[in-house]
């Protein structure tokens, strides 16, 4: 009985050992030869991992305001990329850039972007995407009293004075609606639920969870009125931005991807963006 009694011990051992959790989550680990890892990496500091996004930032992308606390869906991702790579999250650095200006040519402040950019091919002449992260649906919101609240298509919409934020994709999608000069456009989501509010507009185009968050929490006299279709048939996509030929996309990407495959991705997504709320497709 002794060999099955030391057996026994060293499987006891095993199992009770502590985990080390400076072991990075499994996943790809390598691009071209290359380690995607904290010592390999050529980021703007060495041992830190930077992050941009604009300011202000909203829920539920980001919470408070505040992109270092971890909570939102962005704020969240951010520290599983940086996990995955390695990074502790006090290896973890935080800039603000302007929406526009965080995708324009040159250089940049930051390593990495988490800030709603949907990937376009015109937005890639001038910078870099990793695989995307989310895929997302435009949504059109009214207050519950407006004339276009009950909209089941998109032609109902075409006289509606819209609004959205300039140089996001909610923009082009509120193209789609309308004439391009009939769109009001504003600096920020905070401009344009003022202007909601205000009659200015009679409806928001903005991404289906910011419309879910809207109705829900900020004002509960609006109405998600319904998703606008994509234009040309293909899902709108987030990724993270780096400046144009970073030596960080292809670790960026695989980082991603291993979220993905492991259902991290998922996870988090089910954290900050289920809602029980209801969003009909336009017509």
């Amino acid at each position: 009985m002794r060999a099955p009694a030391l057996l026994f011990a060293a499987l006891l051992l095993a199992a009770c050992a502590p985990v080390d959790q400076a072991t990075p989550p499994s996943g790809p680990t390598a691009v071209d030869g290359v380690p995607c890892t904290k010592d390999n990496l050529a980021t703007l500091v060495k041992g830190k991992l930077t992050f941009g996004t604009d300011q202000p930032v909203y829920p539920p992308w980001y919470q408070d305001d505040d992109p270092t606390n971890g909570k939102g869906f962005e704020s969240a991702v951010a520290y599983a990329v940086a996990e995955q790579l390695g990074y502790a999250k006090t290896d973890v650095a935080w800039v603000r850039v302007p929406f526009n200006a965080a995708i324009q040519p040159g250089a940049k402040t930051y390593d990495l972007n988490l800030t709603e950019f949907s990937i376009t091919e015109e937005r890639k002449q001038a910078v870099d995407f990793s695989a995307p992260y989310y895929t997302v649906a435009q949504a059109v919101v009214a207050l519950k009293t407006a004339p276009v609240a009950g909209a089941k298509s998109v032609e109902e919409l075409r006289k509606a004075k819209i609004g959205a934020q300039v140089g996001t994709t909610s923009f082009n999608a509120a193209k789609r609606l309308v004439a391009t000069q009939d769109i009001a456009v504003y600096n920020t989501n905070d401009d344009a639920k003022a202007a909601l509010r205000a009659g200015q507009v009679e409806a928001l185009v903005v991404d289906l969870p910011t419309a879910f968050f809207i109705t829900s929490s900020e004002m509960e006299d609006a109405t998600i009125v319904g998703q606008i279709p994509p234009g040309d048939g293909k899902p709108e996509q987030f990724g993270i931005v780096l400046d144009k030929g970073s030596k960080l996309t292809g670790c960026a990407s695989t980082a991603v991807e291993a979220l993905r495959s492991r259902g991290r991705l998922a996870e988090i997504e089910k954290q900050w963006l289920t809602t029980e709320g209801k969003a009909p497709e336009l017509k």
